[in-house]
């Protein structure tokens, strides 16, 4: 192994698994679906992905990131029963959430009609990383059966059709949101999207301003990949990352106490045939021994 400016040594085997997910919820938003929610498990190291089952088998398996997700082609009318598990990069599975159970809403007549966009819509910070929202409701022909919040064009929370208000979880602490808000109906017209409302969530009591590795870059050339970035500003020497792959724990790159100073490099064989693309992002480990947040995702592409 090639390696510039820093050695890697491997992690000890992992055998604890993740925490069960908390606050499982799930409704029906239309004849066909089912909307389920969770909160995120923690893992000594890190979750990396779930899986949903219903009635005991499952049904979807997805990414950490991912802590909602529709599940679809249901019978109208039909009862499911519904639970979640996690898993980290060593396969050790977390025990299931406890079951909860949704019932698909009937067949209804053939319905093109929209919701009206809900009222005003107001955001309120909860603390680092939650939010309070509260709504004036939409109008429908027929009735409203959901709230859909989204947060630069992507649905990031769904609350029942009789709610005008809605907790939001698992945001980033001293990060500025812009919300919007959409209704829905049974044969799943969704609404115009209410005015937007904004929101910036308090820093994270303690932390570093920045925790995640900046400028994160990627080559390849005779097999090998070199990444070079600038490590996170903390006050203090950063002195180990964490390399993950494919959202996999890959290996930990090690400096003495004294680090390289302005941007770090690191190379590592590929051990892939060209052509093969991996997706890399970098951690740091912070003076109070806590790991930081990843950078930004870099793709390259093995030469």
């Amino acid at each position: 192994m090639l390696v510039l400016g820093a050695c890697a040594r491997a992690e000890p085997p992992d055998s604890t698994p993740p925490t069960a997910p908390t606050g499982l919820t799930a409704a029906s938003g239309s004849s066909t679906t089912v909307h389920v929610m969770w909160e995120a498990a923690t893992d000594d190291r890190a979750v990396t992905g779930y899986q949903v089952l219903q009635d005991g088998r499952p049904v979807k398996d997805l990414p950490a990131t991912t802590v909602m997700t529709d599940v679809t082609g249901l019978a109208p009318g039909s009862r499911h029963t519904y639970a979640v598990t996690a898993r980290d990069a060593a396969g050790n599975t977390s025990p299931a959430t406890p079951a909860v159970t949704a019932t698909t809403l009937r067949a209804t007549a053939d319905d093109r009609e929209p919701p009206t966009a809900p009222g005003t819509l107001h955001a309120t910070p909860d603390g680092s990383t939650a939010a309070v929202l509260t709504w004036t409701p939409a109008r429908d022909d027929t009735r409203v059966t959901a709230y859909d919040v989204h947060q630069a064009g992507v649905r990031i929370h769904t609350a029942p059709g009789t709610a005008t208000t809605a907790r939001l979880t698992g945001l980033r602490p001293g990060t500025a949101y812009s919300l919007t808000l959409r209704a829905r109906d049974a044969a799943e017209n969704s609404s115009p999207d209410s005015p937007p409302a904004e929101l910036t969530t308090a820093p994270a009591p303690g932390a570093p301003p920045n925790t995640s590795p900046r400028a994160l870059t990627a080559t390849s050339a005779d097999g090998e990949i070199t990444l070079t970035w600038t490590p996170p500003e903390t006050g203090a020497p950063v002195t180990h990352h964490e390399l993950h792959i494919d959202g996999r724990f890959a290996t930990t790159i090690a400096w003495g106490a004294a680090p390289p100073p302005g941007r770090a490099t690191y190379t590592f064989p590929a051990q892939a045939k060209p052509g093969t693309t991996y997706t890399l992002t970098l951690r740091a480990r912070l003076p109070d021994g806590t790991w930081g947040d990843f950078s930004a995702p870099h793709t390259v592409t093995v030469r």
